[in-house]
């Protein structure tokens, strides 16, 4: 009988992606629940009818249903449902911390039911505006608690701290993964994040939005490296309670990817500034030793390779109209 797994937040961009890794390489059975609040279950078209792959629209953070939706096993919950965008997390920043919080306080029940593992997805936002980098996963962080992302960050934050209070009371076999700026195809192209703007505004022929001077700094893993860590991390043996940065090392200024996106798209370079956000911050850059040491992992994709599939991608959605 096939092992089963959940992914909560399915339908979502890194999610969907997990789900095919799942089925084609692992052979899982996947169940699925969103609610389609920014991710969709088109993403995951090619399972419809399928008996593998499993799709429940439902909200995580309403009460479980009596009959867990069905699930009488899994090996993983991976918990992956969260907006993760600046302008979702803001048009739902009730729901963004209900779900990183209540949402996974329930998958933390539902796995102790379960003598199920959880990957929980975390961020590199908990770090905040760093005051050092790289980042490791031993720094606290630069946050403010109150501000206009605080919805996230701090909800994933406080999703941290529960998961590591249910390893210490309870024993749970938690993870936490902490992304730093994943990219690639199935990408929301009103995401507003920089990999979505810069490819979209460039495939319409549009200046490129420049926030600040450009010389903050974002490092970017394709999603393809990105799920090999989360599967990785959810199938290994002895990482509970271990938190672990997934992302790239390498470092560019908002500046220099700009240049990248518009030569890899084949158009002129143009910019037009705007204001930084508040409390956006001015460097990201992950420090993956732990990653190397317990997952064996590194990101394989380079940055020009990834963007090209990304570009190609959202020009057959529609994004150069």
């Amino acid at each position: 009988m096939q092992e089963t797994c959940v992914v909560l937040g399915g339908a979502g961009f890194i999610g969907s992606h997990l789900v095919d890794r799942l089925v084609e390489d692992h052979g899982f059975h996947v169940v699925v629940i969103d609610n389609e609040s920014t991710g969709s279950f088109a993403n995951l078209a090619r399972w419809r009818g399928s008996d593998t792959v499993r799709m429940v629209a439902a909200d995580i953070t309403e009460p479980l249903p009596e009959d867990r939706f069905g699930v009488r096993d899994a090996a993983v919950i991976f918990q992956m449902a969260s907006p993760a965008s600046p302008i979702h997390y803001r048009r739902l920043s009730l729901e963004t911390l209900l779900v990183n919080s209540v949402g996974t306080l329930h998958a933390l029940h539902w796995a102790r039911e379960l003598g199920a593992r959880v990957v929980l997805a975390s961020t590199s936002e908990v770090y905040g505006d760093p005051e050092v980098s790289p980042q490791t996963e031993e720094y606290w962080g630069h946050v403010n608690p109150v501000g206009p992302r605080s919805c996230y960050d701090e909800s994933k934050r406080f999703g941290e701290a529960l998961a590591m209070e249910w390893h210490r009371r309870h024993g749970l076999d938690v993870r936490i993964l902490r992304f730093f700026n994943c990219y690639g195809p199935r990408m929301q192209m009103d995401d507003g994040r920089v990999v979505p703007n810069f490819v979209a505004q460039a495939l319409r022929g549009e200046p490129l939005t420049v926030y600040g001077d450009g010389a903050q700094t974002r490092s970017f893993c394709y999603v393809s490296d990105e799920v090999e860590a989360i599967v990785r991390a959810g199938m290994r043996d002895h990482l509970g309670g271990r938190i672990i940065n997934v992302g790239n090392p390498e470092e560019h200024t908002i500046l220099e990817f700009a240049e990248m996106v518009a030569r890899v798209a084949g158009v002129p370079l143009q910019t037009v500034r705007a204001e930084l956000p508040v409390d956006d911050p001015t460097n990201r850059c992950p420090d993956i030793s732990r990653a190397e040491e317990l997952l064996g992992w590194r990101p394989q994709v380079a940055l020009e390779d990834g963007l090209a599939r990304t570009i190609a991608d959202f020009r057959a959605r529609g994004a150069a109209t």
